[in-house]
């Protein structure tokens, strides 16, 4: 049965062990997601109208937030999914908000496990080791199926698979050299190459939510961290100068 997005609320940010299991409660809207936005509504529609069952939705739609370009901007607002969808592209937090938003709109209910993941996974891309938080998309299926994949899309992994051989990394721009690049909308695909209960790069969970700003809202603390608005985004336009000219270099097959 496809559950309606309108006929539920989007629940509140919630830490990791106090997270709603019930699918129904994933399908609300919320500022970020816009789902009444008719361009929105209208791509959803779009791209699942040939689809026979939930699976088949949740791929197209996958397919299409994968293949955007992965960028990096510096921002002075969480772009909503209608400005990801119009800019044709984004970091993790933006193609994450389009994804969730696109299921929902398809009645899939999807939500957000925010992952806090070592810097190491970022070489090539930013000059330190600080860790980061990784959006984790998770959608119902029948059972909640999770992938990060959706973040880079296919000529950003090729460009950077070169560039991890040739450093011999084992990591670095974002994945792991045996990261899953594809997700066939059954099994879990990482960019770790393993579960996330087993994966060293990843050190705890942060929060399971609807859109990346939950994840810095002034309600959702973890053990007393809370994941600070204004210092996330200044830390990140900081680096947003650096990012942009290694993606640039990067595309460019510049070693």
């Amino acid at each position: 049965m496809v559950l309606l997005a309108s006929q539920f609320d989007a629940p509140r940010p919630q830490p990791a062990e106090h997270v709603s299991d019930r699918p129904q409660d994933w399908l609300g809207n919320t500022p970020l997601l816009d789902l009444d936005d008719p361009k929105l509504r209208l791509k959803a529609r779009s791209l699942i109208q040939l689809c026979r069952n939930d699976r088949d939705k949740a791929l197209a739609i996958y397919r299409f937030v994968k293949n955007l370009p992965y960028t990096k901007r510096i921002k002075l607002h969480y772009p909503t999914a209608r400005d990801v969808l119009h800019d044709r592209g984004g970091d993790g937090d933006d193609k994450v908000t389009l994804l969730i938003a696109l299921m929902r709109s398809a009645g899939i209910p999807a939500r957000v496990r925010y992952m806090e993941m070592r810097g190491e996974m970022l070489r090539g891309l930013t000059p330190g080791t600080t860790p980061a938080a990784r959006p984790l998309a998770e959608i119902w299926l029948g059972r909640w199926v999770r992938t990060d994949t959706f973040i880079f899309d296919a000529a950003y992994v090729a460009a950077a698979r070169e560039r991890l051989k040739a450093n011999g990394w084992e990591c670095g721009w974002g994945f792991h050299m045996d990261a899953q690049q594809l997700w066939n909308g059954k099994d879990d695909a990482f960019l770790g190459g393993l579960p996330i209960e087993q994966d060293p790069m990843l050190t705890r969970v942060l929060c399971v939510v609807s859109d990346p700003l939950e994840l810095v809202s002034a309600a959702l603390r973890r053990n007393g961290l809370r994941y600070r608005r204004s210092l996330r985004a200044l830390q990140w336009n900081i680096l947003a100068p650096t990012m942009i000219r290694a993606i640039r270099e990067l595309r460019a097959g510049r070693f």
